[in-house]
């Protein structure tokens, strides 16, 4: 079942340390490495390993870093023929601190990302026609968003939106969309809700359905995911692991939950699904490194 995803791509530098500073400090740190990352691209390759057929629209500059990104997309099976090459603007890096209990901290240079606009979009307008599912994250205009979901509305296509970073939405940005997928950070910037408890959680949910999103997963890091729909709201717990490395574990989620939708499963087994995926993802260093295969999910929820 193809799906298409539409994001970001960056260079991640990594430094691991103790602990993360704190403002205006500086400490030393350990590990030092350079990985594959960016929101859209980690997505893609989740999906890819996992099983999708994934198609990745996304911009990146004519550089070493953009060749590099496209050469490891081809590796997983990702069509990149719709990466567009901006010959002006360097392609986006990510600066990420881990400290030893696997919590970051991360500062992007968007770059070429925020480059990718709906008139490129419309470009390549004839490969989202029969797609299954189409995902989407913050890390690339807004604008080119809402122009994909507002095509896409009453298409009978899943479009699927990660809210990642945090920002604030317009309802027309909302509206039309199979699911939302915000943490609960997210989900407070959206709504103006507070989501410190249970009652607030499903506040802001029911107040993004009720904006026109049909079904919404509110991610919550160690304590799993929560699930609002019309049928109600149902809790999944993650599954226990020793984390290493947090980085993509909410894109792994998302790309193989994607999967799982394009490929027509309910969205309780696309969401377990999806959980086992996250939590082999967090036992890992990088981001797009530590995206499973599905061989490795099956193997993992066969021991759980």
């Amino acid at each position: 079942m193809k799906l298409i995803v539409v994001g970001s791509s960056n260079t991640d530098m990594v430094i691991k340390a103790d602990r993360l500073p704190m403002p205006g400090e500086t400490i030393l740190g350990n590990e030092f490495f350079i990985a594959a990352g960016g929101k859209g691209a980690n997505q893609a390759v989740a999906a890819a390993r996992s099983g999708g057929e994934v198609t990745f629209i996304a911009k990146v500059g004519d550089d070493l870093f953009g060749r590099q990104a496209i050469d490891g997309f081809k590796k997983d099976g990702i069509n990149t023929d719709h990466i567009f090459i901006d010959p002006e603007t360097p392609s986006g890096v990510a600066q990420i601190i881990v400290d030893q209990k696997g919590e970051n901290s991360i500062v992007v240079a968007s770059g070429a990302n925020m480059k990718l606009f709906p008139a490129d979009i419309e470009t390549c307008w004839q490969v989202f026609e029969g797609a299954e599912a189409v995902l989407m994250q913050l890390e690339t205009p807004v604008a080119t968003i809402e122009h994909i979901v507002k095509k896409l509305k009453n298409s009978g296509t899943k479009v699927i939106l990660n809210p990642a970073p945090a920002a604030q939405l317009n309802d027309d940005c909302l509206d039309g969309l199979f699911l939302i997928t915000p943490n609960e950070t997210e989900a407070a910037l959206l709504t103006g809700m507070n989501t410190d408890d249970d009652a607030g959680l499903l506040q802001a949910g029911q107040a993004l359905r009720d904006k026109g999103v049909q079904n919404v997963i509110i991610t919550l890091g160690s304590k799993g995911s929560l699930w609002i729909s019309e049928a109600g709201q149902r809790l999944f717990e993650s599954y226990k692991v020793k984390a290493t490395d947090t980085t993509a574990a909410g894109d792994v989620f998302n790309g193989i939950l994607t999967v799982g939708l394009a490929q027509g499963h309910s969205i309780p087994d696309a969401i377990t699904y999806a959980s086992a995926g996250a939590a082999i993802s967090v036992t890992r260093n990088g981001a797009q490194d530590s995206a499973p295969t599905k061989t490795e999910i099956d193997a993992f929820l066969q021991s759980a």
